[in-house]
């Protein structure tokens, strides 16, 4: 017999709060970069120079980088686990936070492909590259899905009774916040994106996990109503 959706809680505290301390600086990076600041283009500039003296000699860190951004910390590795987490969720009996995780997933892939095409900024480019990337470079893919997916399982975690304070949410908060900050500096150490593509992407995906809670709590509680 399937369970149903647990209840939802009325308000998630930390929800709002998340979303305006995440959102409004995700807000004036993203003008900033579509600007072209001089003192952000040089601080990019100096953080890029020395990642990739770095990586140009040390090819076998390198390497290492590249397997983790590549195959273990890559958008399509984080959609296949949210894809996982759907399929559970959908057997499990709860389709309404099944579909309403598979859509958050979707809009958070669509809208950094949106942003990418609107502020169109060109990524870092070398004479010796050591990695190449696809698309325009504002903001990383990878950081943005990675800190998308880890809010999402802390969200989903939360809501069937193992939230802050018990083991599996604080396993999930290492292992994502490791996952997160590790995909956004492999980025950045193999020049294809500036450092404000990385916190970017970083903001942009924690800002629409916390905006997503708050639809569903509203969604949730006017069908209970």
């Amino acid at each position: 017999m399937h369970s149903p959706t647990p209840p939802p809680p009325t308000r998630t505290p930390s929800a709002p709060a998340v979303a305006w301390w995440s959102g409004v600086p995700a807000g004036v990076l993203l003008v900033l970069v579509a600007v072209e600041w001089g003192p952000l283009a040089s601080f990019d500039r100096m953080v890029a120079d020395g990642l990739h003296a770095s990586a140009v000699r040390s090819p076998v860190f390198t390497r290492v980088n590249r397997v983790l951004s590549d195959w273990v910390w890559d958008p399509w590795a984080m959609r296949v686990l949210i894809a996982v987490v759907v399929a559970w969720l959908w057997w499990s009996g709860e389709r309404l936070l099944a579909l309403w995780t598979a859509a958050v997933a979707l809009v958070g892939a669509a809208f950094q492909h949106l942003l990418k095409a609107v502020v169109g900024r060109d990524r870092p480019q070398w004479a010796d590259p050591v990695d190449h990337a696809h698309f325009a470079a504002f903001p990383s893919g990878h950081a943005m899905t990675a800190a998308l997916t880890c809010g999402l399982l802390l969200w989903l975690l939360a809501l069937h009774g193992k939230g802050p304070g018990t083991r599996a949410w604080r396993a999930v908060l290492a292992v994502g916040v490791l996952s997160a900050l590790g995909v956004g500096l492999t980025r950045m150490y193999l020049g294809v994106h500036w450092a404000s593509d990385v916190v970017g992407g970083w903001l942009l995906g924690v800002c629409l996990v916390a905006v997503s809670v708050l639809a569903f709590e509203r969604t949730a509680g006017s069908r209970r109503g």
